[in-house]
């Protein structure tokens, strides 16, 4: 599996070359064009998740001791594990479905929409399953079976949320301040000096972009589960936010993606890591905090897959009405969640499925729809 995924991190990341020297200065538009702002919070609260939160607190303790992440420090390897090169793979995704795909209509083939849609559907159960694994640790108080509660109060929440665009908007907007509003409390708790900035940005400049080739491919397991992850996560992740590009050149695309998402991640993981580095416990408000946040963009990131699978399959509000609509949704995705829970089914496999839809794509386009490529003109 291995060996599958670093071949195809190489081919993304020349395929990525290749669309700039080919078409750096195409104008993308979507759809629902928003402005730069809206499109950045939609962006990064539908293509994260509750991880982004508590991950964190789990893993610098195994990145500051395990072999494989010594050519670094644990608040690099975390970085890196986020920010920057991964948004890559939502740059490639949300270029194709801007430029290529209304050209070429691959995704519209009836084999291809119905892979894709199982994929879709499978990564929105994998997300609301993550809530549910990790809440067990993180807040143990809360018990299993209320545990199991939330995670259906998630997906109703994001199912109905999925009925109306204006939701998806008002929460994208909502819980990226919300998210800043976090970084700014627990910096303040802790109660660091100025110098803490200049030393966070050193750790994460010569530990990552000193570093950089170190990252592209997988450096363990547990960095390949995050791969295939990133890679289960793209198509749809693009195909949806596509939708609301509001006419960036394919350069200022690329740069947008790595650039400014990667900001509040060094932030959040910097003020995260001054907590591990010092052993500083999180207060009782703190975690619930970081809890609501976590929750919202679970129902953020649930909510942008189920409209854009609906959308897909045809599986309408104004057909079903809405109660129907919703006890669809939600029996679907709550059962997956048991599935992810209760059997052998993982990302990794659905991220699988992806690479081969990434290669389905290129060969089809190189065999059959060349004109359609040379008629953008970049």
């Amino acid at each position: 599996m291995k060996f599958v995924l670093s071949g195809a991190i190489i081919a993304l990341l020349l395929t990525t070359l290749f669309v700039l020297l080919r078409w750096g200065n195409q104008r993308c538009h979507g759809s629902e064009p928003v402005g730069l702002l809206t499109f950045m919070a939609i962006l990064f609260t539908s293509g994260l998740d509750m991880g982004l939160i508590i991950f964190p607190l789990t893993e610098f303790p195994v990145y500051a001791k395990d072999a494989e992440y010594q050519f670094s420090n644990p608040l690099a390897v975390e970085f890196g594990f986020w920010g920057f090169l991964i948004w890559v793979f939502y740059f490639l995704t949300t270029f194709y479905f801007c430029v290529i795909e209304p050209r070429v209509k691959f995704f519209e083939l009836k084999p291809v929409k119905l892979i894709n849609n199982l994929v879709i559907i499978s990564t929105c159960a994998f997300t609301a399953y993550l809530f549910l694994v990790n809440i067990a640790w993180y807040a143990p108080e809360v018990g299993e079976g209320w545990g199991y509660l939330v995670v259906l109060l998630i997906l109703l929440a994001a199912v109905y949320s999925s009925t109306d665009i204006k939701y998806l908007k008002i929460l994208s907007v909502a819980s990226t301040w919300l998210f800043f509003a976090l970084i700014a409390g627990m910096w303040w708790l802790m109660d660091a000096d100025a110098g803490y900035v200049a030393e966070a940005a050193a750790a994460i400049g010569t530990g990552y972009f000193a570093e950089l080739h170190e990252f592209v491919l997988p450096l363990s397991d547990y960095h390949a589960f995050y791969l295939f992850w990133w890679f289960a996560w793209s198509v749809m992740i693009g195909q949806f936010v596509s939708r609301f590009v509001g006419g960036l050149k394919t350069y200022q695309l690329l740069l947008a993606l790595l650039i400014i998402p990667s900001i509040p991640l060094a932030i959040w993981f910097s003020v995260l890591y001054y907590y591990f580095a010092n052993a500083i416990e999180i207060t009782l408000l703190f975690k619930l905090a970081m809890v609501t946040v976590g929750i919202i963009f679970v129902i953020n990131s649930v909510d942008s897959l189920v409209r854009l699978y609906t959308d897909n399959l045809g599986i309408k509000v104004e057909k079903l009405g809405r109660p129907r609509f919703i006890m669809l949704n939600v029996s679907v995705l709550a059962a997956l969640v048991l599935l992810f829970k209760f059997t052998p089914f993982e990302i990794q496999s659905v991220g699988l499925v992806v690479i081969a839809l990434y290669a389905a794509t290129i060969a089809t386009i190189l065999w059959r729809h060349r004109p359609a490529l040379a008629s953008i003109n970049g």
